[in-house]
């Protein structure tokens, strides 16, 4: 490949532009950190979001960026996300809450603690719903 040359370096300058370009756009908007890092976990694994899901997440090592995929029949059951570790642990639904209801939900972990609960009255107290922490 033939080059012109100047004797001001603009070849030079266009060279190192170009070479910037080309790594700004294999980093993408994210900074280097690509998205094969983060994970996606199907909650419940092949039982899915259901009663008795309450211990999935011992021992998983989750970070944020992570997906938690929330598979369920739409209309059976629903996905809340609290915001404290009482309303989680009693069950309570505030009425601002997060609630996801299309039966293939995905949620992006941030970085630590995240509550989810079903909001079907008696799914939760009966063991439908999960603490994640995200490192």
């Amino acid at each position: 490949m033939a080059q012109a040359t100047t004797s001001n370096g603009s070849s030079l300058f266009m060279a190192l532009t170009l070479i910037c370009v080309m790594v700004v756009v294999a980093q993408g908007n994210d900074g280097g950190k690509a998205a094969a890092d983060s994970r996606l976990w199907p909650v419940g694994d092949g039982a899915g979001w259901s009663v008795g899901v309450l211990g999935w997440p011992n021992y998983k090592p989750f970070k944020a960026g992570d997906v938690l995929l929330f598979s369920y029949k739409h209309g059976a059951h629903n996905v809340v996300q609290v915001n404290t570790v009482a309303q989680y642990s009693m069950c309570e639904v505030p009425r601002n809450a997060t609630v996801w209801s299309s039966g293939n939900d995905r949620i992006t972990l941030a970085r630590g603690m995240s509550f989810f609960v079903c909001g079907i009255p008696g799914h939760c107290q009966k063991g439908m719903k999960i603490a994640v922490t995200a490192r």
